[in-house]
């Protein structure tokens, strides 16, 4: 408790030497500015939960005195039961505390880029890796989030080739980071004649997104072209070449980008471009952090099985923490995703404290 409460001290502090600096500061538009802002917010949950904890205790100390110095049997009793009710509580509120604590991934508030692709199974992991965008979808609506499609190409059958979208709101990245692996479903495919069980998969990727400032990218690096943009079926959605692939020579990523705008393909592509390599440079720099998540839930490598929908049994299974549901409509429809991603972070969240010897 005395290393717990040495910690929120020095949260508090901060948090006061902060609140000093912004009222303080000459140019609220600025850049120091903004990461002041961040920090602070980012800490209020924390001295909120301090405060809360601090009355709790004097509540407890309160109730403890009243039970030691109540001679009226059923006003003693009384205030025995609050002081369990306010142990309790303390024990509950300081959990809290020990997660809010915990190390914080930088990305966790970041804005996300999702890209879906379909792995083996032809049609079908097409047509799945199009119920998972459906999926992802209605979850980012249930939170609040903007949904915005960036690139799509179907199949001929109403699947999807590829599609990639950037998903904005509040710690978007932290709500989605362990969505990121191969994701099977086991189902009898439309176009199964013999209603034979097939096992199909398709890859998710989700993607911090990096502001320029976090990468850079030099213009000797890129090379930038224009194609004649297509759609469903190679049709051709225009006449003008308005699709724009650019390609980073020195890591060979390739990103294209295909809407009517070819000013808005190239900010977009170059958006995705950042987010690929801003990921790409958070695990090269930090294999340790990358090989405490395969310790946990996963390493959120894209080759790696994560999750099972088998429709035949109705049920979701998460390979990473042992956890089924029986529930597969509504987590594929989006409404019931957020138990799985909840049951994850908490997952997470007790590995980690665990680790810190909490």
């Amino acid at each position: 408790m005395s290393t717990l409460v040495t910690k929120l001290e020095r949260v508090v502090k901060r948090h006061e030497e902060i609140q000093a600096l912004l009222a303080d500061h000459p140019e609220p538009g600025s850049a120091d500015y903004t990461k002041l802002t961040r920090e602070y917010s980012e800490m209020s949950p924390i001295v909120e939960e301090m405060r809360a904890f601090q009355k709790l205790v004097t509540d407890l100390e309160d109730a403890q005195s009243l039970v030691e110095s109540e001679d009226d049997a059923e006003m003693r009793a009384m205030a025995e039961e609050e002081a369990r009710e306010l142990k309790e509580e303390i024990d509950s509120t300081e959990q809290r505390m020990k997660v809010l604590l915990l190390p914080r991934d930088e990305a966790d508030s970041r804005n996300a880029i999702l890209e879906i692709r379909p792995g083996t199974g032809g049609d079908e992991a097409g047509l799945f890796a199009g119920d998972l965008l459906g999926m992802y979808r209605r979850f980012a609506e249930i939170q609040g989030w903007k949904f915005e499609v960036l690139e799509m190409s179907e199949n001929d059958v109403g699947g999807l080739k590829e599609v990639s979208a950037r998903i904005s709101g509040t710690n978007v990245f932290a709500g989605l980071k362990f969505e990121s692996g191969v994701h099977r479903v086991q189902r009898v495919p439309v176009t199964e004649s013999g209603g034979r069980i097939h096992t199909s998969a398709a890859t998710v990727a989700v993607l911090p997104e990096a502001e320029e400032v976090d990468v850079e990218i030099r213009a000797e690096d890129i090379r930038i072209d224009t194609m004649r943009a297509s759609g469903a079926g190679g049709q051709h959605v225009n006449t003008t070449d308005s699709a724009v692939r650019i390609t980073h020579l020195p890591t060979g990523i390739i990103v294209t980008q295909s809407q009517k705008s070819q000013h808005r393909n190239r900010d977009e592509a170059m958006r995705v471009l950042r987010a690929r390599l801003y990921e790409k440079a958070r695990d090269e720099a930090d294999a340790e952090r990358a090989a405490d998540r395969k310790g946990q839930i996963g390493s959120g490598d894209r080759s790696e099985r994560i999750r099972t929908y088998n429709y035949p049994q109705g049920r979701v299974s998460d390979h990473r923490i042992n956890l089924t549901l029986h529930k597969l409509d509504r987590i594929i429809a989006g409404d019931s995703l957020g138990e799985v991603i909840e049951a994850l972070t908490t997952e997470d969240q007790a590995a980690r404290l665990a680790e810190l010897g909490e």
